[in-house]
């Protein structure tokens, strides 16, 4: 048996070591460190699966979502509504009418901050105030996260998984927020991406509306299935 003796100058070295790994990971770093890494954000699933989803996340555009809800209506489809807390709170009767149409309700956050840019704390607060105001008034816990902007890092992961929720992002961008979207070119970007276990993101804007028809019935053309994230998911 050996007996390896630690002179007075290695001792020093470890002792410093140990000080540095101390000074080095925070709490919350080491807890981090030795967590089980987040699962990445769902984009698509397989595109064997002959389904996709639409998702409309929701923090203006009151004017366009009663003609939004009538054309899904009139084309059968159901959809995924992301919405802000701030939005549920100030749009009350308008929230219940988009639950009553039979669509799933998101969270998407109270104010739309960029999730990578604040504390865990302040991520922690956004998504559950939402799911709190959501609750309240329908009587429903949201089971998905959608990040304002698509904007999240591993701190809004852990939060939103700590609170139960998957982290949806898009495959397909109708990009309809931006300056200059017609209603052609919201179709060409849209269909111009593979359809099969995707994910498409959209927003009340009146070009969207106009499109909203024509897309549907394409896509449907292509024998592929429009729903909400559930139905994508758990298909």
């Amino acid at each position: 048996m050996r007996v390896y003796i630690i002179n007075k100058k290695n001792l020093m070295i470890i002792c410093t070591v140990i000080i540095l790994l101390l000074i080095f990971f925070t709490e919350e770093s080491i807890n981090t460190f030795f967590t089980k890494e987040n699962e990445e954000p769902i984009r698509k699933v397989d595109p064997s699966i002959k389904r996709m989803a639409f998702t409309c996340n929701v923090d203006w555009g009151n004017e366009e979502i009663p003609k939004l809800l009538d054309i899904l209506e009139e084309k059968g489809v159901k959809i995924t509504f992301f919405v802000t807390g701030r939005w549920a709170y100030n749009n009350v009767e308008l929230l219940k009418l988009i639950h009553s149409k039979g669509h799933e309700i998101g969270n998407h956050a109270y104010s739309h901050k960029m999730h990578s840019k604040i504390s865990k704390r302040q991520n922690y607060i956004e998504i559950k105030k939402t799911e709190e105001v959501i609750d309240n008034i329908l009587g429903v816990k949201p089971k998905y996260f959608a990040p304002p902007s698509g904007d999240y890092n591993d701190t809004t992961l852990e939060v939103a998984k700590e609170l139960g929720y998957k982290t949806i992002l898009w495959s397909i961008d109708t990009i309809d927020w931006r300056k200059g979207s017609t209603k052609d070119i919201i179709i060409k970007r849209v269909m111009n991406k593979p359809h099969a276990g995707a994910i498409l993101l959209m927003h009340p804007k009146p070009a969207t509306v106009e499109a909203l028809p024509y897309l549907i019935d394409k896509i449907k053309e292509e024998g592929i299935e429009i729903g909400t994230i559930s139905d994508l998911l758990n298909k």
